[in-house]
């Protein structure tokens, strides 16, 4: 576990003198690289393009540099946590492969990047939503006011993100990008697919630094203990299962051995990518690259939940929230196979047009 990797000082210079945040160094660059950003994608797709797929990230990217990471500041600097540093080498990852795959389905590298970009937004959004909702308690106890909250909702690099929170609001931004650009929607849904498993499978890693998502105590050789104040610590701690915080010596204790839950989704996502990769050239109808993520992932994610211990049984059933989304998706996937079956195959012509009034042919 390394949920801190190192903190970013307010200010920089001689003497500390130029702030960094706020008013400061980097909103200039970030004014600077925008505006060229912003300059070369009007000049190849036109300015409402261009505002169309800049002005979100630019606006969201402005926001954080002038406002919320300065709010972060924890007396040391703002910390650059490990889960918000694995969360952007996830987003680069998964882009990066779509972009590659984008070019073999014949689509241009700036039109995946602003498809990305967007679904990166639109699924923190709603992962996010979903982890307060599920944790509503933590983030509004007693006497906390709305705008005392949102500090606390918005860190989102110190961990709290619910995967399946995030896919109503991605597939949403990827059906809503596909109508602006009349684009084929299963083709982007084939395009991305094993992109956003490469980007699950470092978020777990993330996860991993940041000791949450962890599994139950386990003996096993590869078991894993976390520091004390660690989310698996504290839930020992809290259950009894540690008698004491510290040992003969006064050093404090660490968690019991458990299983690394967060390494295994790592594992699980990266080989569910590679199959999903590997079947792209077997798939016979467009969307079935899709269709396959969406039958295997919700089946290994609720096997995976069992070992998990950090989400109660929900809705008064003996599986947790998780575990009731996955058998949701799982009927999804169900019939999305049901509807691909009455798609045209890949390659095959176009079914000939009928004429209702055209004459029968006469056979002499």
């Amino acid at each position: 576990m390394l949920s801190t990797l190192f903190h970013i000082p307010l200010r920089v210079g001689p003497g500390g003198g130029v702030p960094l945040f706020g008013w400061g160094v980097l909103l200039a660059v970030w004014a600077l690289a925008g505006g060229a950003a912003l300059l070369q994608a009007a000049w190849r797709h036109g300015w409402r393009e261009a505002l169309q797929a800049l002005c979100g990230p630019l606006a969201v990217a402005g926001a954080m540099l002038f406002w919320l990471l300065p709010a972060l500041d924890d007396g040391q600097g703002v910390p650059v946590r490990g889960y918000g540093v694995m969360l952007l080498l996830a987003a680069a990852a998964g882009v990066g492969l779509s972009v590659v795959r984008g070019r073999r389905m014949g689509i241009d590298a700036d039109t995946i990047l602003a498809l990305g970009m967007e679904i990166f937004l639109a699924g923190i959004v709603g992962a996010r939503l979903f982890f307060v909702i599920e944790y509503w308690r933590d983030f509004f106890p007693p006497g906390r006011s709305l705008l005392q909250a949102v500090p606390a909702i918005l860190n989102i690099p110190a961990g709290g993100l619910v995967v399946f929170g995030a896919l109503p609001t991605a597939a949403v931004a990827v059906w809503w990008f596909a109508k602006r650009r009349s684009l084929p929607l299963v083709v982007l849904a084939d395009c991305m697919a094993p992109g956003l498993l490469v980007g699950l499978a470092l978020g777990r890693l993330g996860c991993f630094l940041n000791g949450c998502c962890f599994g139950s105590l386990c003996e096993l050789p590869w078991a894993v203990r976390f520091p004390p104040d660690s989310p698996p610590w504290l839930d020992q701690l809290n259950r009894g299962l540690l008698r004491s915080a510290v040992d003969t010596t006064g050093q404090r204790l660490w968690s019991l051995p458990i299983h690394p839950a967060q390494l295994y989704a790592a594992f699980d996502a990266a080989l569910l990518a590679l199959l999903a990769v590997c079947f792209t050239p077997l798939a016979r109808r467009d969307g079935e690259v899709f269709a396959l993520v969406l039958t295997l992932h919700p089946i290994s994610r609720f096997l995976l939940e069992m070992i998990r211990i950090d989400e109660p049984p929900a809705l008064g059933t003996p599986f947790s929230i998780s575990q009731l989304v996955s058998l949701v998706l799982l009927a999804l996937a169900v019939a999305l196979w049901w509807w691909l079956s009455g798609q045209p195959l890949r390659g095959a012509p176009p079914a000939p047009a009928t004429n209702s009034t055209a004459k029968p042919a006469v056979r002499l």
